[in-house]
């Protein structure tokens, strides 16, 4: 008898620690969430426009330009290759309206502050209605996370215009925010590295440094901090765009490209991410349609076509291949962002969008 209540406490033991390994598998959930300010879904899925490229007022280097981007056979690879080749075909990406998919903000304002609340916090706020508009009152899914058991101080954001932290109120959310040209951290050699950098890159925009700066920061902070959930924004694409910089709108797309493709190869070289992390990609919103120089600009109502927006996703949780119907909307990505780490999110807002149609439910 003995012998056998002694066989039986130690299938009980083991069969705690398997399922507490179960358990603390399932709770180690992580999000990478990318966006790249105002690059167009025409872009991401065909490549560079063959006219603008040609367009003196727009390309100075046309030769180069066609060469590297035009040329090409897939022009789409050859701006993004990392978009249209690992995330297509190993994930999900949506938008493409000429190929019956579709992707939209839902906000009526159709530029960036309008469009990162409504990404971080599931839905519009028609009281936004400039990018000046200060510190949001609306609570984002990085802070409602922020306070989760398992998350708290696990979140990270960084981005290269300076409104980040007015977007997530980084003094009222906890999230630590690491954004424009007066945010340079040197906690560790490689970032002093990056604030020199910083210090002696030109600043073509008092707002918004330089893309290569944010991204430095970002993989430091993959590596230092190991945070769960971390938002990085790129925003040199639209800032070219908005100068009619055709040319060095394309160079900043292709650099942004690889700039997430070795995100990625950094957390699947991980074993704190491996496996066990999805990453979202999309823009806060689209470019005009009509007009020669339509593209340079965005916001409704005169820049029909600028709600148009595209969405990429890949790693766990996520149906590779899957392919929605109708219209999908950003306001959808803050639910989807909760459920593949494993939370509710009816608990955090149940006014938000839905998750999008693209999860396996694992």
């Amino acid at each position: 008898m003995r012998r056998i209540i002694t066989f039986l406490a130690a299938v009980v033991a083991l069969t705690a620690v398997a399922l507490g390994s179960t358990a603390r598998a399932a709770d180690d959930r992580r999000l990478v969430l990318v966006t790249l300010d105002g690059l167009p879904w025409q872009e991401v899925f065909h490549g560079a426009d063959r006219e603008r490229a040609a367009n003196r007022d727009f390309v100075h280097e046309i030769d180069d330009v066609r060469r590297r981007f035009v040329t090409p056979a897939d022009r789409a690879a050859a701006l993004m290759p990392f978009l249209n080749g690992v995330v297509a075909r190993d994930g999900v990406l949506i938008g493409d309206r000429d190929h019956g998919s579709c992707a939209k903000v839902s906000n009526e304002m159709w530029f960036s502050y309008p469009g990162y609340n409504e990404i971080l916090t599931g839905k519009p706020d028609p009281r936004i209605r400039s990018n000046e508009h200060g510190p949001n009152a609306n609570v984002s899914f990085l802070e409602w996370v922020n306070r989760r058991p398992g998350f708290r101080g696990k979140v990270r954001a960084l981005g290269s215009w300076d409104h980040f932290e007015d977007i997530i109120n980084a003094g009222r959310s906890g999230v630590p925010v690491n954004d424009g040209w007066d945010d340079l951290p040197a906690r560790t050699p490689a970032e002093a590295r990056l604030a020199d950098f910083a210090r002696w890159s030109p600043r073509l925009w008092p707002t918004v440094r330089l893309d290569a700066i944010t991204h430095g920061y970002a993989l430091e902070t993959l590596k230092r901090d190991k945070p769960r959930v971390l938002f990085v924004s790129y925003g040199e694409t639209d800032d070219f765009a908005h100068e009619g910089r055709y040319d060095m709108m394309l160079d900043a797309a292709q650099r942004t490209d690889g700039y997430i493709a070795e995100l990625w190869r950094t957390l699947q070289a991980d074993p704190a991410y491996r496996g066990k992390t999805t990453l979202i990609v999309t823009t806060d919103h689209g470019r005009g349609e009509g007009a020669p120089d339509a593209w340079k600009h965005h916001g409704k109502p005169l820049h029909k076509g600028s709600d148009a927006i595209w969405i990429g996703a890949i790693g766990r949780g996520v149906a590779a291949g899957a392919k929605p119907e109708g219209c999908v909307s950003q306001s959808q990505i803050a639910a989807t962002a909760l459920t593949v780490l494993g939370e509710d999110w009816t608990a955090f807002d149940p006014q938000a969008g839905q998750p999008l149609p693209i999860l396996t439910g694992r």
